[in-house]
């Protein structure tokens, strides 16, 4: 049987931190290594207990959230260790930032007990939570606070190939794997290996950094359209009515 995965927990609001303990320790799979009021502390125990995840709050006294993310995913001791921030839409910068940091995604503060459970077991899993829509908007609206009238071309990225760059295209945009597959023609098998391949080629720890990387290099710009499949291929239809 598999070790529960085990949660620090960082926030400065001892009430937060004693109902996430509550919860936590409710999954039989999932408990908590440790508690910590500031980044500082939040880094210091990281080092010391190498939990699976940090659940980690953005706004905290003296070392933020931010610098703590950044310290903690750097730190060769702790790189088995993801780091999941907590935020809410109006700290869309904030968000990015975290991600750009190292953080393996966000929740909302207002997310519901179940679906907290459920993103720590995604991300102890060595998986990003992206949900496709908050995806699009922190991105859009990244994008539009950060809008270069003149941008500069696509820079290249090293051995990726025209297929891949298509898959981190697609996963920039906030395609799970079953998506792009109908999108590109392809078994959700082979787009797991393309994914993969390209994890190793851009040096990125999940798909959350494969989306910072494909929005700097200017392979993907916010408010275009996907490419078109590879191949010549039609695109899949498209059911996704949000705006």
């Amino acid at each position: 049987m598999n070790h529960p995965v085990r949660v620090l927990i960082a926030d400065n609001q001892a009430l937060l931190r004693a109902g996430f303990r509550l919860l936590i320790e409710s999954a039989p799979d999932l408990t908590v290594a440790g508690e910590a009021a500031d980044g500082e502390q939040a880094v210091d125990l990281a080092l010391r207990l190498r939990p699976d995840v940090v659940l980690m709050d953005i706004r905290m006294p003296g070392t933020d959230g931010l610098e703590a993310t950044r310290r903690i995913c750097a730190h060769p001791d702790t790189a088995g260790t993801r780091v999941l921030v907590l935020t809410t839409f109006d700290l869309d910068e904030y968000v990015y930032a975290a991600l750009r940091a190292g953080a393996s995604g966000f929740l909302l503060k207002d997310i519901l007990p179940a679906d907290l459970l459920t993103a720590l077991r995604v991300v102890a899993a060595g998986d990003a939570l992206l949900a496709p829509a908050v995806t699009r908007r922190l991105i859009h609206e990244f994008a539009a606070r950060h809008h270069d009238p003149h941008p500069r071309p696509a820079r290249d990225l090293p051995g990726v190939t025209p297929r891949e760059r298509e898959v981190l295209h697609l996963v920039a945009r906030g395609l799970p794997n079953p998506a792009i597959a109908e999108h590109l023609g392809l078994s959700t098998a082979t787009v797991k290996t393309h994914v993969r391949r390209l994890l190793a080629k851009l040096h990125a720890h999940d798909r959350a950094q494969m989306v910072v990387i494909a929005y700097e290099s200017g392979t993907v710009v916010a408010g275009g359209n996907p490419p078109p499949p590879y191949g010549g291929c039609r695109p899949a239809p498209s059911t996704d009515t949000s705006h």
